[in-house]
């Protein structure tokens, strides 16, 4: 029986975007990471973090001002919504919260893990973490088949958001010789033919109802060439690997096998991607590199897809290019994080990558992170590939001179 992913995966959606269209405030604005998977001694081990943490921004507020207070009830909303309402299976936990700003409170729960505990406050959502995720951990099919039976999933966010299996016609060879033989191997053909078929209609409805853009296989040699044959191109361009996994395979042991294959398969893609990129960059084409020019184009509307670094501190930009598109007087963010890492992240790296990523949010670009630091070291750590190109406006003609 199925069991459909895309409501859940659209809330998720929704979210983003109302996190993305906050408003900046003048209040402090908490954006909370942890990472909620239980430790060696099978306990979440976040609750010392919070208490610190919050204990030292608490104080630099002064006591009964409108910072403090909203900031104090932000603190309790907090901690009481992680004590009674985070769910065992959670593996990651993203909380956003402003009580003075019409007492905004949003929390996510996610069965990815989250690396690391995190603390912005800023006066806006900081959504680079979240995207992140989200990049990392993609909604992709998984086919598992044998000649009479398959099973379908859709993983995403680290879980199985559908499952579906098909049962046929079991089959088993046999030898009785001759034109008989001949018959019954043409009766097999025909079964075999006859799921495959089945299970690509089925496939390619999951693909086009929950929009997969990824598909892996994995199945005996039988069937694996037949199931191809009976793929639309629309299926068939989506195909990324084949893996060795048996039909009984665990759902634990299909999600593990196939994750990594999509890590590979993301490890190979991000370095033909950044290579388009700078290649349409030197040729003056549908690109742009650096933090400055990729803000003005997010600015307009440009951006088909922001291709960013996977470390915040590797973004190099200026917090001046962001108050000027944004017309606002920018805050200065507070960092706080569970590893000495967080220290060498600069208070402007911050500032740019949300600014990136909640206005490529805001105009339905695509997010690409890439793993690998050095393929976008020379350009500041981002670049974005163009839906279009505004061309300068045509400078007037000066007036011809009139001859009597």
């Amino acid at each position: 029986m199925a069991q459909s992913g895309a409501a859940e995966s659209n809330t998720l959606e929704r979210i983003i975007d109302r996190l993305a269209e906050f408003e900046p405030v003048e209040l402090p604005f908490i954006s909370l990471y942890l990472n909620a998977q239980a430790n060696e001694h099978g306990r979440q081990d976040f609750e010392r973090f919070l208490r610190k943490e919050f204990s030292e921004r608490a104080r630099t507020y002064k006591a009964h001002t409108p910072e403090r207070e909203s900031f104090d009830r932000d603190v309790e909303r907090i901690n009481e919504y992680l004590a009674n309402e985070l769910r065992p299976e959670t593996n990651g936990v993203a909380v956003f919260a402003c009580a003075g700003a019409g007492d905004f409170f949003e929390a996510i729960q996610l069965a990815a893990p989250i690396e690391h505990h995190r603390l912005y406050i800023y006066n806006q959502p900081h959504l680079y973490p979240l995207a992140r995720v989200m990049d990392q951990y993609p909604r992709y099919a998984v086919l598992v088949a044998d000649t009479n039976r398959a099973r379908l999933f859709v993983f995403g966010r680290g879980k199985a958001l559908q499952r579906d299996e098909i049962q046929n016609v079991k089959t088993k060879g046999t030898k009785v010789g001759g034109w008989s033989q001949m018959r019954y191997q043409r009766r097999l053909e025909q079964y075999h033919l006859q799921h495959a078929k089945e299970v690509a209609d089925q496939l390619e409805q999951i693909v086009r109802e929950d929009n997969v853009e990824h598909i892996l296989l994995a199945g005996d040699a039988v069937i694996i060439p037949v199931l191809k044959e009976q793929f639309t191109k629309a299926v068939a361009d989506r195909v990324v690997d084949v893996l060795s996994l048996d039909i009984n395979a665990p759902e634990h042991e299909v999600l593990e096998e196939s994750l990594e294959a999509m890590r590979r398969h993301d490890a190979e893609t991000d370095a033909e991607k950044v290579e388009q990129l700078l290649n349409d960059y030197r040729a003056n084409g549908l690109a742009v590199v650096g933090s400055q020019d990729t803000l003005e184009a997010l600015s307009m509307g440009q951006v088909e897809e922001l291709i960013i670094t996977a470390r915040q501190q590797n973004i190099e930009g200026d917090r001046e290019d962001v108050a000027i598109l944004s017309d606002n007087e920018v805050a200065e963010p507070v960092v706080a994080g569970q590893d000495g890492a967080v220290a060498q992240i600069e208070p402007d790296s911050v500032i740019v990558a949300d600014d990136l990523v909640t206005r490529a949010t805001q105009t339905g670009a695509r997010i690409t992170f890439i793993e690998d630091p050095a393929l976008l070291e020379e350009v500041g750590g981002v670049g974005a590939i163009l839906r279009f190109r505004i061309q300068p406006q045509a400078t007037a003609s000066a007036p011809q001179p009139q001859h009597s």
